[in-house]
């Protein structure tokens, strides 16, 4: 009885990564800057294009953005320990977080998410 799928005691995902107290604190800590970081800039854009109003156009161009704005941080940040190394790959990526804030997690972790940043470089090129 080789299927994992048959085996009720086997945990099913073998190859998700586990995240100890200090690496769940960490990436909380990381996750939640870059998030605050990002939603500043939103902030700080929306402040200047509010200001900038002049016709009934600007004010739906500022609805657009706020929209488009809104939902690529919905998807960007999912905090789902199964989907941090992703995340934070991406985030790492956009230099929205840096390599210095998740010190503190294990290397197999730092090694998938430098490996997604890569990735998301070589694909952007």
């Amino acid at each position: 009885m080789n299927n994992p799928s048959a085996n009720p005691d086997r945990y099913p995902y073998q190859n998700e990564l586990t995240w100890s107290k200090l690496e769940k604190t960490v990436a909380r800590k990381a996750f939640d800057a870059a998030l605050g970081r990002e939603l500043h800039e939103v902030i700080q854009r929306t402040k200047e294009m509010a200001n900038g109003i002049q016709q009934s156009s600007d004010l739906w161009d500022l609805e657009k953005y706020l929209t488009q704005n809104r939902k690529e941080i919905d998807r960007k940040y999912t905090y789902r320990h199964s989907e941090l190394t992703r995340v934070f790959g991406r985030l790492l990526h956009e230099r929205r977080v840096s390599e210095e804030e998740l010190r503190g997690l294990r290397q197999d972790k730092l090694a998938s998410i430098r490996s997604v940043a890569e990735f998301l470089a070589k694909y952007a090129a």
